[in-house]
């Protein structure tokens, strides 16, 4: 059935595709996580009235994020093939898409973070103060875990963003799905492979937002 309706499709290949976008989704997804919740956390505290307001660090960071979010992920790829050369060893495959997908992402789920901080009640914060606690403290056992249902949320929202960039990333030989369906479907008119990868592609974005959609709900306590 499956050779019926897919003549052009090569098992294998196919297989080594969703490996490759499975592995640059949750690797850039980790690095994404790790570095967005730094910068989230920058700008929120930074910010006027919280823990370390400062205007200069709170504009560094701020400007930082916004000049990586306004690049187009195809420009901010090539424009980091140096980088990804020195990093990784190669500019191409899997792999060398790591750093561009990391810092295209980490940007736009730093000011999710911030958003989720933001929501996070104020008096809860001022009776951790008044209580005499660290500020290491209340980062971690306040405005962290009070925003953890949104801060799930968020990274379910740049997971699924990642898979549109991994196949973006895939046009210019990172390997993956987009990959697959740009030089074995689209290049070779073969419509079967580009109709496949993208029905696998929305199978796996269904499938990350119902277990995104499905922890945040266990995680709220509200």
């Amino acid at each position: 059935m499956f050779e019926k309706w897919f003549p052009n499709v090569d098992i294998a290949d196919l297989n080594t595709a969703i490996y490759e976008t499975f592995y640059m989704t949750i690797l850039s997804l980790i690095g994404t996580f790790i570095i967005g919740i730094i910068l989230g956390l920058l700008l929120y505290l930074t910010s006027k009235g919280k823990l370390w307001e400062n205007k200069i660090v709170y504009g560094i960071v701020a400007a930082v994020v916004n000049v990586f979010r306004a690049i187009p992920f195809i420009i901010l790829i090539v424009l980091l093939l140096p980088f990804a050369d020195f990093l990784m060893g190669t500019i191409r495959g899997p792999s060398a898409a790591l750093p561009a997908l990391i810092i295209g992402s980490a940007p736009f789920y730093a000011r999710l973070v911030e958003i989720a901080l933001k929501e996070v009640d104020h008096g809860v914060v001022e009776a951790a103060k008044a209580m005499g606690a660290k500020h290491s403290t209340i980062m971690v056992k306040v405005l962290l875990r009070e925003s953890i249902p949104a801060l799930v949320s968020g990274l379910t929202v740049t997971a699924i963003a990642l898979i549109g960039s991994t196949a973006v990333a895939g046009v210019i030989g990172a390997g993956g799905l987009g990959d697959f369906a740009y030089f074995y479907g689209f290049q070779r008119r073969q419509t079967d492979v580009v109709i496949l990868c993208t029905v696998l592609i929305i199978i796996l974005v269904f499938v990350i937002q119902f277990i995104g959609d499905f922890i945040s709900n266990k995680l709220d306590k509200r």
